[in-house]
């Protein structure tokens, strides 16, 4: 068997989605059409925030910053699945693999960090609006987006400096559409107990902290609301929990599942569904559910296309 620093292989076999060939240019529509729409719908939220003075507040900041990362996310893998579709090479390198895993997991946890600077900002607004100016300080919601990415760093480095001392040996095919983590730790001829041991113990830190603060941050939302209940309250509620929520379980709920449950009742299909949830249909109804449903931003739209009219 060879040494924990030597890789046997150059590079890996991707098998894709588990779709029947005459179906492969009605998925390739889909998928292309529900990409183009998250590239879209996030850079229409990132300029209109650039672009209209009353959107630079700190909610609108953490915005910008998830639009981009969605972005981001979804390109890491979505190219690659559509360029696989149409060909008939899913090879990618191993240099390239592991790079596709860092990238991934960067803005796979930048997105867990976001939504917890959001809920908190949500908390912050709703729970103490008298002292929001004074609490939310550019200086605080800068240092929260800058930690966001340091710390998203770190965690991805680790991770893909981990994979780097594994051994691959004969079989080089993931049965994934994407350089999954769990899955290329299933092709390895080595010890992976260290990179298990990290998932588990990092990652379920890097998981499930965020998400019990965002459960709490939504509690203390709703409980503050209903102390003074009204039809008015009542809408609030929905309007600010509701979306922002239903998006929380899908993103946190399909990870939870996929990487920190039992690996052995995971079956191939399962997990490629669960992973197409998060990284394709989550970025695409973000912008949807955040941003373009808002008021503020309705209207920042409105002035821009009012301006290009005058024009």
């Amino acid at each position: 068997m060879p040494g924990n620093n030597q890789t046997v292989i150059s590079q890996f076999l991707l098998l894709g989605l588990p779709i029947a060939p005459e179906h492969h240019h009605l998925f390739y529509a889909l998928f292309l059409a529900m990409y183009l729409i998250t590239v879209l719908g996030n850079l229409i939220i990132i300029i209109l925030i650039r672009l209209d003075s009353h959107l630079h507040t700190p909610m609108y900041l953490f915005l910008s910053n998830l639009s981009f990362s969605d972005l981001c996310f979804s390109s890491v893998t979505m190219p690659k699945l559509l360029l696989n579709m149409q060909s008939h090479d899913p090879s990618i390198p191993y240099a390239g693999c592991l790079t596709q895993v860092y990238v991934f997991l960067f803005f796979a946890v930048l997105e867990d960090f976001l939504l917890v600077a959001m809920a908190y900002d949500r908390f912050v607004a709703i729970c103490f609006p008298l002292h929001y100016a004074s609490i939310m300080s550019p200086k605080l919601c800068l240092s929260l987006v800058l930690l966001s990415w340091v710390l998203t760093t770190l965690y991805a480095m680790l991770h893909t400096l981990l994979l780097t001392r594994l051994s691959f040996c004969e079989n080089n095919v993931i049965p994934h559409f994407f350089c999954d983590l769990s899955a290329l730790l299933k092709l390895a001829c080595s010890d992976i107990h260290i990179n298990e041991l990290v998932i588990l113990i990092i990652g379920g830190l890097v998981v499930i902290l965020p998400f019990l603060l965002i459960i709490v941050s939504y509690a203390r939302i709703i409980s503050s609301i209903l102390k003074v209940p009204s039809t008015r309250g009542i809408h609030k509620l929905f309007s600010t929990c509701g979306s922002h929520l239903s998006v929380v379980s899908l993103f946190y709920g399909t990870i939870i599942g996929l990487y920190l449950g039992p690996s052995a009742n995971n079956s191939t299909l399962k997990n490629t569904v669960m992973s197409m949830m998060y990284t394709v249909v989550t970025p695409m109804l973000n912008p949807f559910i955040y941003s373009l449903r808002n008021r503020d931003m309705k209207g920042a739209l409105k002035k821009v296309f009012q301006k290009k009219s005058l024009l």
